[in-house]
């Protein structure tokens, strides 16, 4: 079996595979990195290919970073610092998403991967902010918007359940829900900059007949 130590780095790998560039290729020979908003991620895939496949992606990517915890937890055993490499891994998996080393370092926004770590490893705190993330989605159809605040309310859904409800919320979990929030803001600074502006589109789905 491999070190614990390793599962940042296999995680990073996981987080790396570019899913929705390849069901771009193999459902319908489009490069989601050169069309629509040019974001190899499930909402471009939505938008160009349809709900379809566009909630393949959202799946796979969700997956991968599910799997990185779960590998994590699996390489670390019953360590003490269990929690410690499954959000290590779960972070990695983030960043290899928005950096993936498979494409050239450029990768999606990494909201869905996140996703996946969360719900592995606090579903209640996942659950928020996927509500979160629909209420929003669906009362402005900005996506980045509402990706952007559900992120956020991750590490916010801590804080609140550690000191509004005496809550257990251990520094690895928090430590990890500002991390992903950061890399997903940095990954989102374009569309942040158009929020700001008033410029940023409405999310429109592609409308396919199979």
């Amino acid at each position: 079996m491999l070190p614990p130590f390793t599962a940042p780095i296999l995680g990073y790998l996981l987080g790396s595979a570019p899913f929705s560039a390849l069901i771009g290729r193999l459902a319908g020979g489009v490069d989601v990195r050169a069309q629509g908003s040019g974001n190899p991620g499930a909402t471009n895939v939505t938008r160009l290919l349809g709900w379809r496949w566009g909630a393949l992606a959202l799946l796979l990517d969700a997956g991968k970073g599910a799997a990185a915890v779960a590998l994590a937890g699996h390489l670390a055993g019953n360590s003490q610092h269990e929690l410690y490499w499954r959000c290590a891994a779960g972070g990695a998996a983030v960043a290899g998403h928005i950096w993936s080393v498979f494409t050239r370092f450029r990768g999606g926004k990494g909201v869905a991967t996140a996703a996946g770590v969360f719900f592995a490893l606090y579903p209640l705190v996942a659950g928020v902010s996927a509500a979160v993330f629909i209420i929003i989605a669906a009362g402005t159809r900005l996506v980045s918007l509402a990706s952007l605040t559900a992120t956020l309310c991750a590490p916010a859904t801590m804080l609140a359940l550690k000191y509004g409800f005496g809550g257990d919320t251990p520094p690895e979990g928090l430590a990890l829900g500002f991390a992903v929030f950061g890399m997903v803001a940095y990954a989102h600074r374009t569309n942040i900059a158009r929020l700001w502006r008033g410029e940023e589109q409405p999310f429109s789905p592609k409308k396919r007949r199979d």
